[in-house]
């Protein structure tokens, strides 16, 4: 089979479609048969190797040598021991901690998969595990978003804020998205009521208030974020600078108990909304934006527009 093999850390450019030999499932798993897969910031992370994912995945080169959690596929075969699909099945889900999903056959556990709805595509499916998890667990689940809110969205014309504003909607708030210049057409033609360019107003400084902050970013400082916050306002980070991150962890206790403003951290949980996605999407509340599809051979393109932040939604690659 082909499949996108990197050995060593680096850029876009050491990933290479090289021929290997096609997995066998083990006896909780399942062999898929892969349509479609999306980048992620995981990706991008453990194919540069910082320090945190050298941790994970090797200190000189990596152990792992395929990348890609978010995948969709058709089921091609089935270990005795699982009980939840069978052969010819059409499933996606996330893959983290695993991985291989940029590859024209991966096998996975049971639990990692949801059944896709036969009216949702491949394409559509490979792009809703990470990013759509991150904004209803960010939004719902540590943000308790609520009708008639103000929300505002940090890196909204990714996978995480296109799948939040359509998320959001359904609970009738108004919703203000934050990126650079050229995605704003894409993300005012999207339903986002309000957007910033980040490359022009500081949000943080322009003196408007907010119940709910969505942050797929986390760039700036934890006393900027509770300043752009309403008493009693949430500020949720779903990832991003890992010394940002940190601060949240650290500063978030304090900054609600004296500042009547809450700072909220989502760890993942993968897979854990896929049922949810699937009643949206079927009832027509949420449809995946997905830059692309770019094809397997694409793979060094696909990733360096993802590194320079220029992707418009999810960026899909099909195997």
């Amino acid at each position: 089979m082909k499949a996108v093999i990197y050995t060593r850390y680096g850029g876009p450019e050491v990933l290479q479609v090289k021929e290997i030999e096609k997995p066998s499932p083990k006896d909780d798993e399942v062999l898929i048969k892969v349509h479609a897969a999306s980048v992620n910031d995981w990706d991008w992370g453990l194919l540069h190797g910082d320090f945190v994912n050298r941790m994970l995945n090797g200190l000189l080169k990596p152990k792992r040598k395929i990348l890609g959690s978010d995948i969709a596929g058709c089921i091609e075969a089935v270990g005795k021991n699982v009980t939840r699909f069978k052969s010819g099945d059409e499933v996606y889900g996330d893959l983290s901690g695993q991985w291989g999903g940029f590859a024209e056959y991966v096998c996975a556990q049971e639990k990692a998969l949801a059944l896709k709805p036969a009216t949702m595509r491949f394409e559509e499916a490979a792009a809703i595990p990470q990013a759509a998890m991150l904004a209803v667990q960010g939004l719902v689940d540590k943000g308790k978003i609520q009708t008639g809110q103000k929300l505002l969205m940090n890196g909204a014309g990714g996978g995480v804020g296109t799948f939040g504003l359509q998320i959001a909607k359904t609970y009738g708030v108004e919703v203000t998205g934050v990126d650079k210049t050229n995605k704003l057409a894409m993300m005012r033609s999207l339903g986002f009521d309000h957007v910033i360019d980040y490359t022009k107003e500081d949000f943080t400084k322009n003196g408007r208030r907010y119940d709910l902050i969505l942050d797929a970013k986390t760039n700036r400082p934890m006393r900027d974020y509770v300043r752009a916050l309403n008493p009693e306002g949430v500020y949720v980070t779903v990832g991003g600078d890992i010394s940002r991150l940190l601060q949240a962890l650290l500063l978030g206790p304090w900054i609600s108990r004296f500042n009547q403003k809450h700072i909220r951290i989502v760890a993942l949980k993968p897979n854990k909304d896929l049922d949810y996605m699937n009643r949206l999407f079927e009832a027509g509340k949420v449809k995946p934006l997905i830059d692309g599809p770019y094809r397997m051979d694409e793979i060094q393109k696909a990733f360096a527009i993802f590194g320079k932040g220029d992707h418009k939604g999810k960026i899909v690659l099909t195997m």
